[in-house]
């Protein structure tokens, strides 16, 4: 664990800023399993004497509440949250974060240096003096949700996500969520230690987890719904919390926590407007039924919109945190992450076409 902390409270008992310390507490309330993403992560700082460790998910796949749940276990793990509102900016994250650590290690700092977001110097000196002081049992341990938040135009063009440094010294970490990402455009250079866990890769124990919260905390619902609901669900936690607040709903009234969310996405999918073929892809994508489950392919997307194949691929591209990408027969196909989801989008691109 890490050393020395800044002293505790019972209102904020990490010191984690107020703000990220709400999330905590919301992110991690009727936690459930989860076991083998914290045994990746223990295993990694077991095996390796630093480094990043990266957990990949499609949105609502649970990301951010393991990421709560792991610091509200490892209490002295430094915090940040890219996903609320304002923090997503390089100079609110090197700011925010760089005053935990002087706050909660002794280094002779009572306030940040001027040109504190100008780079990452500051910080790697930070990493470099706490890890001169950790004891060889110990880590520092950073945890930063949402990294494909990040807001790059702020940013030096070719640099790291929030500058986060290239090199770490012995003993630290950095545990990171983030959406899918292809691997070219994943914003870090780093030469260190690292790993990338894609929780899709693991549907067997996703699925069971998915059951164990269903029954935790989904037994209003009724035992036939309960029954279908985890293939319903597609191992989304996020759908299923929508489930659980539209108990009270009519059926055709989509809950707050829900709506938000896809809003949320729509937004960035479409940016100022969608273009021509942009929106031609996306109602193909749309229009594929539910029990379409291979999804489909850049090349009959293209034939189907009668648009050139590489502008297909480039619209995909950029809507891959969106997007569940698989292969088959050497050709990658995709579909949209939840049914539940292209449902709504096809209603919002009713809506925008009027």
């Amino acid at each position: 664990m890490n050393s020395k902390p800044r002293t505790r409270t019972t209102i904020n008992p990490r010191g984690h800023p107020p703000e990220f310390e709400q999330v905590i507490q919301e992110k991690s309330a009727n936690f459930v399993g989860r076991e083998f993403v914290f045994a990746a992560i223990n295993d990694f700082l077991a095996r390796e004497n630093r480094g990043y460790f990266t957990l990949v998910g499609t949105p609502g796949s649970g990301k951010s509440a393991i990421l709560a749940k792991y610091v509200t276990e490892n209490p002295d793990v430094v915090y940040y949250n890219a996903q609320i509102e304002g923090k997503n900016q390089v100079d609110q994250f090197l700011t925010t974060l760089c005053n935990q650590l002087i706050n909660d290690y002794p280094l002779g700092y009572t306030s940040l240096p001027d040109n504190v977001t100008d780079g990452s110097w500051f910080l790697s000196l930070l990493l470099q003096k706490i890890g001169e002081k950790l004891e060889p049992n110990q880590r520092l341990i950073i945890a930063i949700d949402a990294l494909d938040a990040v807001e790059t135009r702020s940013q030096t063009p070719g640099s790291n996500l929030f500058y986060l440094p290239r090199y770490l010294r012995d003993r630290v970490y950095f545990i990171l969520t983030r959406r899918p990402f292809l691997r070219e455009k994943s914003g870090l250079l780093i030469e260190t230690p690292s790993q990338v866990f894609d929780l899709d890769a693991f549907p067997q124990q996703n699925r069971e987890d998915v059951q164990k919260y269903i029954n935790n905390n989904l037994k209003l619902l009724g035992q036939e719904l309960i029954d279908n609901l985890a293939d319903l669900c597609e191992n989304n936690f996020m759908y299923l919390k929508g489930v659980g607040d539209a108990i009270a709903l009519p059926l055709n009234q989509l809950p707050e926590t829900l709506e938000a969310y896809y809003q949320q996405h729509w937004q960035k999918m479409k940016g100022e407007q969608l273009s021509a073929v942009e929106l031609a892809v996306l109602q193909t994508l749309i229009a594929l039924p539910s029990t379409e489950k291979e999804g489909i392919s850049a090349q009959l997307i293209a034939e189907t919109i009668d648009e050139d194949e590489y502008e297909v691929e480039q619209v995909l591209e950029n809507w891959y945190e969106f997007l569940v990408k698989k292969q088959i027969n050497s050709e990658w196909h995709y579909k949209l992450y939840h049914s539940s989801f292209r449902d709504w989008l096809g209603r919002a691109v009713t809506a925008d076409c009027k």
